[in-house]
């Protein structure tokens, strides 16, 4: 995927590392939807809250990446987050390191939320020691009301948000 074109190949699973990155949620019609929402529905659902909880007032989003164990390259975000929306991120898990530096400028995101412009402003993982899991939220340009059907749902994200 163009997610794996940003990642250290050294840490990706393809090449012996740990690990890897995928998608859940919506994105823009003329793209596939993320596998990851027919695999892993609870987590689905259990990350859109954490976003809620994290910021409450933050429009929710369409889309969250899901890396384990990546460090990812400097780069600005493209493909399926086209004119995305400001993202948020979080890294969680038992690690030293591992910070986000958006253009130059570090910030400890272990258990700490972040918003950044992913799509205009440079940025990348700084190198860490163990487990380590990042969460991304954005919306992809293109992403309508309509798209977000399933937020509406009976049992599912929103309406629910007590779990």
């Amino acid at each position: 995927t163009g997610r794996q074109k940003v990642i250290s190949e050294q840490t990706l699973k393809e090449s012996g590392g740990l690990g890897g990155s995928f998608s859940v949620g919506c994105l823009p019609k003329h793209l596939p939807q993320p596998k990851g929402n027919h695999d892993f529905p609870e987590l689905v659902k259990a990350c859109f809250l954490l976003e809620r909880a994290l910021r409450p007032e933050r429009t929710p989003s369409s889309t969250i990446a899901i890396n384990r164990h990546a460090q990812f390259k400097p780069h600005r975000d493209s493909g399926a987050g086209s004119g995305q929306s400001e993202s948020l991120i979080v890294a969680l898990g038992d690690f030293t390191g591992g910070e986000i530096a958006v253009e130059n400028e570090p910030y400890d995101i272990r258990y700490k939320p972040l918003e950044f412009d992913g799509w205009n402003q440079r940025h990348w993982t700084l190198p860490f020691c163990g487990e380590r899991f990042s969460l991304v939220w954005f919306t992809p340009l293109g992403i309508t009301e309509q798209d977000l059907w399933w937020w509406n749902q009976p049992g599912l994200l929103v309406l629910d948000a007590s779990g």
